[in-house]
């Protein structure tokens, strides 16, 4: 008679052959999420609240100070006839009173913005490719973290406005990788299901950074603008060192650079104790069919060969052209929208906290569309309302009426600009992915950066404002018409794999 077989001498079936996509073995080994996974997408995902504190900080520390002038009907404290009537707070209230820039040119005051969105942009070109091809996600994130929170704490070392905005430069360069490779990493991590649902918890912490900006400057308003960089960028160096301890490197990317025994050994310690109890890392790698890989490996490990790869691949072009003059188009209201907030008589914490709190049912509206609703659909969906609401705020004369249209048009906006994110994770395989994520961030912030100039040619007028934020929105929801649907359908990791899928349409 045979001996009876029990569950712990069985050998499992599954792990004996191999499977045909790298999807198929992700979904088989952490398809169902663990808490070392939510550990770990947490501890990413906190990268999203330093860099929207690091990206606002300026709100507080480049600050106009308020004059107080007495006994003159001159209000302009440049002017000659005002300024002995006009006294300032004391100078350690912002940059611009320190080095006593009130009076200067607004290029100058300008400068330390206009320097660290410039670094941002200059960042993403240099550093994106770097990412796919050389250093990971995981290393990629880590360098830029370091940077940016290390240049904005030297910043509080500034001895001029040139100094200061040179160091404001190098802490855009860091902060032009930290959403994009946060939110591909976050997303490699998880199966399927996961994936959309990673991305919100990013968008929410977003949120909450820019929202304690005001409070951590209210508490410091006494004090140096100078201590507002060190209480942001010391806490970020520290979650530099815990980021490098407990998170793992993206077992996908692993997968593209053909380094087997990481890769397996990564998917294991990510994977369920049972998992790891019943498979050797040996016998994990044996399942994945690495062909494809292994035809391609050497041409992955080139320095810029994601650049190459969406330069050289006509559909890959196309996708990554569309994309980005959608994310254009979204820049112009995601940017532009709010800063009408600015024309009224609110307290600057107050202003501040509306903008923030503005975020939360955006990423509440993606939260809810990204599992029920098509990607294409819930985009036009949500462009359409922004672009009405955009332009009613141009045709309204009613002051609250028109800040209600406002509100609801930027609420919109922001759930539009998280569900392009996750659609951009969706469109592009493994080996772009990070590549054409920054570059879809990056015309996000050309587009607000041209907002400014058609705001500035329009003066008053509304609709050089709001209803061109408005058009641009709406026209958003028109391109993405021309893309592919990528709702619930399997990634891809190699780009031979996404040509064979692009041909069998």
């Amino acid at each position: 008679m045979a001996p009876a077989v029990t569950e712990e001498s069985t050998p499992p079936q599954l792990e004996e052959h191999r499977f045909p996509t790298l999807d198929d073995a992700i979904e088989h080994y952490i398809g169902e999420v663990t808490w070392s996974q939510i550990l770990q997408i947490t501890i990413l995902s906190l990268a999203w609240f330093f860099d929207a504190q690091q990206t606002f900080i300026g709100i507080f520390t480049d600050a106009q100070p308020k004059w107080i002038c007495k006994n003159s009907t001159d209000q302009n404290p440049c002017n000659s006839s005002a300024a002995a009537t006009c006294t300032l707070p004391p100078d350690h209230s912002s940059t611009i009173s320190t080095w006593s820039l009130q009076c200067s040119d607004p290029i100058i005051t300008s400068l330390p913005s206009t320097a660290f969105f410039a670094g941002a942009m200059a960042g993403g070109l240099l550093l994106s490719p770097v990412s796919d091809s050389l250093l990971g996600r995981k290393q990629m994130l880590l360098l830029c973290c370091l940077l940016m929170s290390v240049a904005g704490a030297v910043s509080a070392a500034s001895i001029n406005i040139w100094m200061y905005s040179c160091l404001r430069f190098i802490s855009g360069v860091g902060r032009s990788m930290n959403g994009g490779s946060v939110l591909v990493h976050s997303a490699e991590l998880v199966g399927k299901k996961w994936r959309p649902k990673v991305g919100v918890f990013g968008f929410v912490l977003f949120a909450l950074g820019f929202l304690s900006l005001p409070l951590i400057a209210f508490l410091l308003r006494r004090n140096s603008w100078r201590f507002i960089y060190l209480s942001t960028c010391v806490p970020c160096i520290l979650y530099c060192l815990i980021l490098q301890l407990f998170v793992e490197e993206s077992p996908r990317w692993l997968f593209i650079k053909n380094r087997k025994k990481e890769f397996a050994e990564t998917l294991l310690r990510i994977s369920s104790p049972e998992r790891r109890r019943r498979t050797s890392a040996t016998d994990l790698s044996d399942t994945i069919n690495w062909e494809l890989v292994d035809q391609q490996s050497q041409e992955t490990m080139n320095f810029y060969s994601s650049i190459k790869i969406l330069l050289q691949e006509k559909f890959v072009r196309r996708r990554l052209l569309l994309i980005s003059a959608a994310c254009f188009n979204i820049g112009l209201a995601y940017y532009g929208l709010p800063f009408s907030l600015g024309r009224l008589s609110l307290n600057l914490y107050l202003g501040v906290v509306i903008n923030a709190l503005m975020e939360f049912p955006g990423s509440l509206f993606t939260f809810l569309a990204v599992g029920k609703l098509d990607r294409r659909i819930s985009i036009f969906g949500f462009s359409a309302v922004s672009g009405a609401f955009g332009i009613a705020t141009a045709v309204v004369r009613n002051k609250w009426l028109q800040i209600g249209f406002e509100i609801a048009a930027f609420t919109t906006a922001v759930a539009v600009w998280d569900l392009i994110l996750i659609y951009c994770l969706e469109l592009f395989p493994t080996c772009v992915r990070n590549t054409a994520m920054t570059a879809a961030r990056l015309t996000v912030n050309l587009g607000g950066a041209i907002f400014q100039v058609v705001a500035a040619v329009g003066g008053r007028n509304k609709f050089a404002s709001f209803g061109a934020a408005g058009a641009a929105i709406f026209s958003c929801g028109v391109l993405v018409y021309w893309l592919p649907e990528t709702r619930g359908r399997r990634w891809n990791d190699l780009i031979q794999e996404e040509h064979l899928r692009y041909q069998s349409r």
